[in-house]
C-alpha cells in the first residue's frame, strides 16, 4: 500500500506523518489499509452490476453531503470529474437532486437518502420500492454495501478527527 498518511480517511483528519497522532495511525495500519481496499472494492469493483462506477462514486459523494462530511465529500467530488458517467451522473451528487423523471434512480436516490441520515427509519416496504422501481436483489444488495461502507468511512473519519481536536 501507499503511505497511509496518503490514504482517504488519513488525508480527510488532517493527520499527517509529524502529527502527535501518527504514532496512533501507523499502530493501526492495517486498518487504514483495509479501508482503502475496501474504498477501491465498494467504488470500483470488478463487476459493478447495475450500479455503474459512477453512479457509485456520486452517491458515495451524496451521502458525504449528506452527513457533512466534507472533506470525504470534497473527495469523491473530485472522483466524479474523473468518472465517465452520463450528463446526469453529477447531478446525483446533489442533495436536492430526486432522480427527475427515471424512476430507477428515483428509488436509488431516496433509499441512499433514507439509510445515509436515519436508518432505524427503513422497513421492508423499502426495500420493496427497490424491487418495484426494477433493481434486482444483487443491486440491492450492492447498494446496501456501497451505503455501508460510506457510513463507515465517514464515522472513522469522525472518530479520527475526535482525536484529533483532543491532540
Amino acid at each position: 500500500m501507499k503511505d497511509i498518511f496518503d490514504s482517504i480517511v488519513v488525508r480527510a483528519t488532517g493527520i499527517s506523518a509529524q502529527h502527535p497522532l501518527a504514532d496512533v495511525v501507523k499502530a493501526r495500519s492495517n486498518i487504514i489499509e483495509l479501508t482503502e481496499s475496501s474504498h477501491a472494492a465498494a467504488l470500483h469493483p470488478n463487476r459493478p452490476g447495475g450500479l455503474s462506477h459512477s453512479e457509485r462514486v456520486a452517491l458515495a459523494c451524496r451521502i458525504a453531503r449528506l452527513n457533512e462530511a466534507d472533506a470525504l465529500a470534497h473527495h469523491y467530488e473530485n472522483m466524479i470529474e474523473g468518472a465517465d458517467g452520463s450528463d446526469v451522473t453529477p447531478s446525483i451528487a446533489d442533495s436536492t437532486f430526486e432522480g427527475a423523471s427515471d424512476a430507477r434512480l428515483r428509488a436509488i436516490i431516496r433509499h441512499t437518502d433514507l439509510v445515509a441520515v436515519d436508518v432505524k427509519k427503513v422497513t421492508e416496504d423499502d426495500i420493496s420500492a427497490l424491487r418495484s422501481a426494477g433493481i434486482s436483489e444483487e443491486d440491492i444488495v450492492r447498494l446496501s454495501e456501497l451505503i455501508a461502507f460510506v457510513s463507515y468511512q465517514i464515522r472513522l473519519v469522525a472518530g479520527l478527527k475526535l482525536m484529533v481536536q483532543v491532540a
